[in-house]
C-alpha cells in the first residue's frame, strides 16, 4: 500500500549547510536520506533535490509527496524583512522542480498574506497548478486571528486550496511564540479552509528537558489536548503527523495511537529532512520492535 507524505520541504537554492545544526545532521543522517554527506556540502541544493525526488520515486510506501517551500518576512508594503538562507524557498523553485517531476510532487505555495499582492499570487500560482498553500506565520509575525487577513483565507475557499498551519514549537528557524498558538487555526477554520495542523500542536519548554520528554499525558501541552477536542468539533479540520519521530513529539505516540475518533483525520507527514531516530527515541516500544522499523523507514526513504 502507498500513501502521499502530506509535509516535505524544499530547500533554499542557495542553501548551505554551515550551521553547527547542519553539520551535525548532516554527519548522522545524510545516508539514510539517500545522499551522501559529502554531496550535500559540495552541491547542497541539487544533491537535496535529487535525493528528496529519487526517494519518493522510488519508495515501496510513498506515490507523492506534498512538496513547499517558505516565504520570506515582510512588512505591510511587501519590503522583504527577513529570509532564511535555508529554509525559505520560492514558488519559483517549486515550480521548476514539480514541472520536472509532476509524478511524484504536490505543490502547494507559500504565499505571507502580508505582501500587497498576495491574493494575486494565490490566483497566479492556482492557475500555474499549485494545490494548497503553507503557513509559517509564526516565523512570519503573522497572527492569523487579525481581520484584514480574511480575504486571503475567503481566497482560499474560493479556490478549494487547503492550508497547511504550522502549530506548536520551532527549533529549526526564528519563532515568535504567540503565533505558535492553536488559535493561529480559528479564522481559517471559521471562513471554512480545509486546514491541517502540522505537527499535532506539539510544544515543549527546552528547559524542561524531562517534562519535554514525558509519556505521561499529564505533562503534554494542553494544545495538544485541545486539537484533539477540535478535530471531532470541525468536518474541515485534520492534522499532520510530520516530525512527530523526534524525541520530544514521540511520547505522545501511544496515547495518540488510541485516540481513535480522530484517527481518520490524521494525514501522514515526514517533515523532511528533519532528521530522527527511530531506534534512540521516547516511545515505549521494545527495543527490538524499533529496530525493526527503523527498517521500514530506511525502506521508504532510500
Amino acid at each position: 500500500m502507498q500513501t502521499v507524505d502530506i509535509h516535505m520541504h524544499l530547500l533554499n537554492s542557495e542553501v548551505q549547510f554551515n550551521r553547527f545544526y547542519d553539520k551535525i545532521a548532516i554527519k548522522f543522517f545524510g545516508k539514510k536520506m539517500g545522499v551522501e554527506p559529502k554531496e550535500l556540502i559540495a552541491n547542497p541544493y541539487k544533491a537535496y533535490t535529487d535525493a528528496l525526488v529519487n526517494n519518493v520515486r522510488d519508495s515501496k510506501y510513498l506515490s507523492k509527496t506534498v512538496l513547499f517551500g517558505i516565504d520570506a518576512r515582510v512588512d505591510n508594503t511587501g519590503k522583504e524583512l527577513h529570509k532564511d538562507i535555508t529554509v525559505c524557498a520560492s514558488n519559483e523553485d517549486l515550480l521548476k522542480l514539480y514541472e520536472q517531476n509532476s509524478d511524484v510532487i504536490i505543490p502547494f505555495f507559500s504565499i505571507n498574506p502580508m505582501r500587497p499582492d498576495a491574493l494575486d499570487l494565490i490566483d497566479k500560482y492556482s492557475e500555474l497548478g499549485f494545490k494548497g498553500a503553507k503557513f509559517l506565520q509564526n516565523y512570519w509575525g503573522v497572527d492569523t486571528r487579525d481581520e484584514k487577513y480574511r480575504a486571503y483565507f475567503e481566497k482560499l475557499k474560493e479556490k478549494k486550496l487547503p492550508l497547511i498551519v504550522h502549530i506548536g514549537s520551532e527549533s529549526s528557524i526564528h519563532s515568535i511564540k504567540e503565533c505558535e498558538k492553536i488559535e493561529m487555526l480559528d479564522h481559517p477554520l471559521e471562513v471554512g479552509v480545509n486546514v491541517i495542523a502540522a505537527h499535532m500542536a506539539l510544544s515543549y519548554e527546552p528547559l524542561k528537558i524531562f517534562k519535554a520528554l514525558s509519556k505521561n499525558p499529564k505533562n503534554f501541552n494542553e494544545e495538544y489536548f485541545t486539537l484533539l477536542e477540535m478535530l471531532n468539533k470541525h468536518d474541515n479540520l485534520y492534522a499532520d503527523i510530520s516530525a512527530i519521530l523526534t524525541p520530544v513529539r514521540a511520547k505522545v505516540l501511544r496515547h495518540l495511537s488510541q485516540q481513535y475518533d480522530v484517527h481518520e483525520k490524521l494525514l501522514f507527514g515526514t517533515d523532511y529532512p528533519v532528521p530522527f531516530s527511530t531506534v534512540l527515541n521516547s516511545y515505549d516500544l521494545a527495543y527490538t520492535k524499533r529496530f525493526e522499523l527503523s527498517k521500514i523507514i530506511m525502506r521508504m526513504t532510500v
